[in-house]
């Protein structure tokens, strides 16, 4: 995050220490004709919407946070999934796709663009506090203005997050340009449902700390809601990717590798309730563009001899996707129209808002079939144990509505790690049990990462203030401000 900055300061001291003329004064003789000196905002927008389907996918971010969810597992090098210290770091994404997405911002070329830049932004901020806690928000992307910028608190992070995400809504207009979008091609009317769907899911996440129906979370989710989010999977936040030079994440996962695999925990779940979208889920062959299935999960968090053993033993261990869902030219879901209907069915469940909680859960369920391909559920998949709901409102923790709705929030958000990582930490549902071989001192599954060395070293004061106010320290052990015991 710093390096950027620190590297332009480090220049400007050079040519000030040394009394020498600034290099304005040698002309035009090292000026290179043809380069782009504006950056080309367009470009910058496609390279940056590309950049966010990895933090759905295949990223750390979300990758390990899918170990942790137990959506995946370590078919031979484990660790992840077996809770080494994750001392990850959040840097390159600060100098990267951020730093692009405030270049768009402050040149200020098209407004929508900006605007969808700002969305963009308030997503990637979104998964980085939630992996690791307090970081820089408020002073973030400020160049020599801020080169040590401050850990802002999460809770303060959360409001900035739908305080931005309120005024991108509004800010869109009807006249300017939003070249360079892959995701809605300038729809302006579907990037305010997917930032409004956003919202959503940022303020149901807040659930535990702000409960009430008159509260702070519900408040921003009903006026989120009243505007409008997504309702149809034709509207999904997704990059469907091209092929060729840009592949979908998801095909990257085993172009060459074989790491992850879909983990037993999820197979066994789906069986237990005769879900067709393990279908989709599990592919029985790494190969790109294989249409056989497979939920033959594997057994979660097994150190490498007993992993490898499993693999070597059952040619059908289930991968990640079906091959034909992970293509080159394949999409990644960011946020989606199942994911908006089972928060609202959440909201409902809470008593925040007047929606029947058995509509809102079915219309979820039934979009996320839909959008794996696998027809519609069964008459009888609504009416199970362990599915079925009520449609009076039960808010209590341990009600059957918040543990089913919970569980079909978790099934539903696969693969994307971060979200499965979210309901888990937030509602404790499904019950998982931690790695047999862990290895960790707690033998507990993660419930964040922990700061990288180099922000004790480039950071030091403001990264000490944010370990202190952890209950616990920097440790993985501790929780974010949302996760509340």
């Amino acid at each position: 995050m710093k390096k950027i900055y620190l590297y332009t300061l480090t220049t400007a001291l050079i040519w000030g220490a040394a009394g020498c003329k600034k290099p304005s004064d040698f002309g035009d003789t090292n000026v290179n004709p043809a380069a782009t000196t504006t950056p080309i905002i367009s470009a910058l927008l496609t390279n940056a919407e590309v950049g966010v389907a990895g933090y759905a996918s295949n990223f750390t971010e979300a990758i390990s946070g899918g170990q942790y969810a137990q959506y995946f597992t370590e078919t031979q090098y484990s660790g992840t999934s077996l809770y080494s210290t994750p001392q990850n770091s959040f840097t390159g994404t600060y100098s990267g796709i951020l730093y692009d997405l405030q270049n768009i911002i402050n040149l200020n070329q098209s407004k929508n663009t900006s605007v969808a830049a700002s969305i963009l932004q308030q997503y990637l901020f979104w998964v980085i506090t939630d992996d690791w806690g307090d970081v820089p928000y408020s002073e973030a992307l400020k160049g020599l203005d801020a080169i040590t910028p401050v850990y802002d608190k999460q809770q303060d992070i959360y409001k900035g997050i739908l305080t931005n995400l309120t005024s991108a809504v509004a800010a869109f207009d009807g006249s300017s340009s939003l070249a360079g979008d892959v995701i809605y091609g300038g729809d302006v009317a579907k990037w305010k449902k997917a930032a409004n769907s956003l919202r959503m899911l940022v303020a149901v996440q807040m659930s535990k700390r702000f409960p009430g129906a008159s509260d702070y979370a519900a408040t921003q989710f009903k006026a989120a809601l009243a505007a409008g989010g997504i309702t149809s999977n034709a509207d999904n936040f997704q990059v469907k990717f091209p092929g060729g030079s840009y592949k979908s994440n998801w095909y990257s996962l085993y172009d060459g590798r074989k790491d992850y695999a879909e983990a037993q925990t999820l197979t066994d779940i789906m069986k237990g309730f005769n879900d067709t979208r393990t279908n989709a889920y599990g592919g029985d062959s790494e190969a790109a563009g294989s249409t056989g299935s497979s939920s033959n999960g594997n057994p979660y968090g097994l150190e490498r001899s007993k992993a490898i053993a499993f693999t070597d033993a059952n040619n059908d261990w289930a991968r990640v996707l079906r091959g034909d869902l992970r293509a080159a030219d394949g999409i990644v879901y960011v946020i989606t129209s199942a994911e908006t209907w089972l928060a609202r069915a959440e909201a409902a469940n809470l008593g925040w808002t007047g929606e029947s909680v058995r509509s809102t859960y079915k219309s979820g369920i039934d979009q996320s079939y839909e959008q794996w391909g696998v027809g519609a559920p069964a008459a009888g998949y609504y009416t199970q144990a362990g599915v079925v709901v009520t449609d009076a409102p039960q808010p209590g923790l341990t009600s059957a509505n918040t543990k089913a709705i919970a569980i079909q929030r978790w099934i539903t958000s696969y693969p994307d790690g971060h979200q499965g990582w979210n309901v888990w930490r937030k509602s404790g549902y499904p019950e998982l049990t931690p790695a047999p071989d862990a290895v960790n001192t707690s033998k507990q599954i993660v419930r964040r990462f922990t700061y990288a060395s180099t922000e004790y070293g480039s950071n030091t004061d403001n990264v000490n203030a944010a370990v202190a106010r952890l209950t616990g320290g920097d440790s993985q052990d501790s929780r974010v401000w949302w996760d509340v015991q």
